[in-house]
């Protein structure tokens, strides 16, 4: 799980991750930003309830900010970061798109051509 909120008065990015890959933001400049800084392990994994990490980042208008499930950017026998890398990759070649175009062009670009094995989900809000 993945939570996000967004101040849209102070453009900042309050989040925090349990156990999923970190949400991507897009700079209106091509850059890409993982939002890493608050992982945690998977909802339940814990014996006890302990306060989740939250950590915070700013925004600039014209920013993009993706969320997506592991089954965009993970491959059997291939390290997480090929996976993020070609994620991030992809959202520098279509940066100019509208939310809906560079969703169909990642879903286009990462998933494998004969299937995937494990489910996908994408969201995109252009800041």
């Amino acid at each position: 799980m993945v939570k996000t909120f967004i101040d849209w008065a102070t453009h900042t990015i309050t989040y925090s991750s349990a156990g999923h890959p970190p949400p991507a933001l897009l700079h209106h400049d091509g850059t890409v930003t993982f939002l890493d800084q608050a992982t945690d392990p998977p909802l339940g994994a814990r014996p006890e309830h302990v306060p989740r990490p939250e950590a915070s980042t700013a925004f600039t208008e014209g920013a993009t900010l993706v969320m997506y499930t592991d089954g965009l950017i993970e491959r059997r026998h291939e390290d997480i970061d090929v996976g993020l890398t070609r994620l991030a990759d992809a959202l520098v070649r279509h940066r100019k798109a509208a939310p809906e175009a560079l969703a169909d062009s990642l879903l286009a670009d990462l998933l494998p051509p004969t299937g995937n094995s494990d489910d996908t989900a994408l969201v995109i809000i252009r800041l």
